[in-house]
């Protein structure tokens, strides 16, 4: 018996694939959803600041394509044990990979963005993040 015939995959313009590629390497996912963990220590100022931080990031630059959860770590130190929490505020970029930590002081937008593939690192810095 003849085996079936494969219907042809349709090529893609090298254009196309150039493009795709350089996407993927900057992290840039059009469209995709962020799954973000905020980490606090009660209502402190630094907690009460990184969550009306991370909140405006996520309305100005992901509106509609992301879940934040906070989680305080007095009331679910469980929680804070499971993700291996040391610091407070902490926030994880679960999704899109790769997954991030950034830890301290979350006032600073352009960190934040940075970790979050939101925007290019400038030239010569270190990055601040922690990429799991």
């Amino acid at each position: 018996m003849p085996s079936p015939k494969k219907s042809p995959v349709p090529k893609k313009d090298a254009a196309d694939v150039t493009e795709e590629f350089e996407r993927l390497l900057k992290g840039v996912h059009d469209g995709q959803r962020y799954v973000l963990k905020l980490f606090v220590s009660g209502s402190s100022p630094r907690s009460t600041q990184a969550i009306s931080t991370i909140r405006a990031l996520c309305e100005e630059r992901l509106q509609g394509r992301y879940d934040l959860e906070v989680v305080d770590i007095f009331q679910q130190p469980t929680e804070a044990r499971g993700s291996q929490i040391v610091a407070a505020p902490t926030l994880i970029k679960e999704l899109p990979e790769p997954m991030r930590r950034v830890v301290g002081n979350l006032a600073d937008r352009d960190k934040i963005l940075v970790a979050l593939n939101l925007k290019d690192a400038p030239q010569g810095s270190t990055p601040t993040w922690a990429k799991i």
